[in-house]
């Protein structure tokens, strides 16, 4: 399995087996970790993605590896209509949801005074706007049982980052959102958290002006000694959707080696 760990002599494993999961923006990088996860302790995964094809049919061919059902599902979930039809997809082909990981992401990486009004509303559209449809959708898939949600965040949801503006306010956003979902489902038994990533060295890092400086700058100041990885980001998300997290609710866990605790 997944997850392994002692405690008070009993081998305690994160077993998904009969789960369902749908992972947005999940084709590569910290989503396709993320899937591929879940995979690993036994949970079918639809793999939604808008761009990247032939990458999430690869993600869901390596799913399928590891004797679960997967499948891809193209959508933009900026757009109401694609996520209707998303959901259409996968309650056709898959039918329960019981877990949603919502990390597709995009925004506009430029200094708060070029920004347009057009920058600024497709990012907040598509980093936090989009999650509220995708929960309106999921949650009647959900058994009585209840379900697991997880946004994907970031730390610039909180510290100021140069060219981060609509992109930083936009997962600000998305972790007060979190936090009212939260308030209005956990009685249901659904548990809505969030992650706050830090740098994470993916393909979305190199539309940054200044990659190679937050890169430099984040390893040599990060206690734990190095960038956090798309596999930790992944691992987080195994034990939020885990019977071990049922008790966390409405949270935005941090997973960057340290970083954010140095002043």
């Amino acid at each position: 399995m997944a997850g392994r760990e002692p405690v008070s002599g009993r081998l305690v494993m994160i077993d998904l087996k009969g789960k369902t999961a749908l992972v947005t923006g999940g084709s590569r990088g910290i989503g396709r970790a993320i899937a591929l996860r879940l995979a690993q302790a036994g949970a079918d995964v639809a793999v939604n993605y808008l761009r990247q094809g032939g990458r999430a049919k690869e993600t869901s061919e390596e799913i399928r590896r590891h004797g679960v059902r997967s499948l891809s599902i193209k959508a933009n979930v900026a757009d109401a209509g694609d996520i209707a039809s998303m959901f259409d997809t996968f309650e056709a082909e898959i039918g329960r949801l019981d877990i949603l990981i919502s990390n597709a992401a995009s925004g506009v990486l430029r200094p708060a005074m070029e920004l347009t009004m057009r920058h600024w509303h497709w990012t907040m559209d598509i980093n936090a706007g989009t999650l509220l449809p995708l929960v309106q959708r999921a949650v009647p898939l959900m058994s009585r049982e209840g379900g697991k949600i997880v946004a994907v965040s970031s730390l610039g949801a909180t510290r100021a980052i140069p060219n981060y503006t609509a992109v930083g306010a936009s997962k600000a956003a998305l972790e007060s959102l979190v936090r009212h979902l939260s308030l209005e489902l956990a009685p249901q038994g659904i548990n809505v958290n969030a992650i706050s990533a830090g740098i994470v060295d993916t393909e979305a890092l190199r539309h940054f002006p200044n990659r190679s400086e937050l890169i430099e700058t984040t390893s040599s100041r990060t206690p734990a000694g190095r960038l956090t990885e798309p596999e930790d980001v992944a691992d987080t998300v195994l034990f939020l959707v885990s019977p071990l997290a049922k008790m966390i609710h409405g949270q935005t866990v941090v997973v960057d080696g340290g970083y954010s605790i140095l002043a």
